[in-house]
């Protein structure tokens, strides 16, 4: 009795020593970078200078205001690149596991719902001139 005790014991022990030993790297880390971020705030030089607070334009000197306004489509457009970049890594290791024998209907249907999934995606924003260029 007093065995299956300690077993217990241990076993409780070793579920929470695992979270233990994540939290301390954490708290680790969090100080590595509190105390990288103290260290060049005391070692930086600090000598500024009214050339210093300009705005840097490639070595011209800044003309007009800091403000710009920028069109929305090229964020759409690093949007549209990102979700089929996502797309293309999910689709190698699908090739992988497809060419694997076992896997053949499941895995093809479960790549078209994905598939669908974005072509539903790319459809709609053709649909709202997204894709226009003008």
């Amino acid at each position: 009795m007093e065995a299956r005790a300690a077993v217990a014991a241990s076993q409780q022990s070793g579920y929470f020593h695992a979270y233990a030993v994540v939290g301390l790297l954490a708290v680790i880390g969090v100080l590595f970078v509190a105390s990288a971020f103290g260290a060049n705030q005391l070692l930086r030089p600090y000598a500024p200078t009214q050339e210093k607070l300009l705005a840097y334009e490639c070595g011209v000197d800044p003309v007009g205001e800091g403000w710009a306004q920028t069109q929305i489509r090229y964020y759409v457009y690093a949007f549209l690149y990102v979700i089929f970049a996502v797309d293309a890594i999910y689709l190698f290791p699908w090739a992988t596991v497809f060419a694997k024998p076992g896997y053949g209907a499941g895995t093809l249907i479960e790549m078209f719902v994905f598939i669908g999934f974005l072509a539903v995606g790319l459809l709609y924003a053709w649909k709202k001139g997204v894709l226009e260029w003008t």
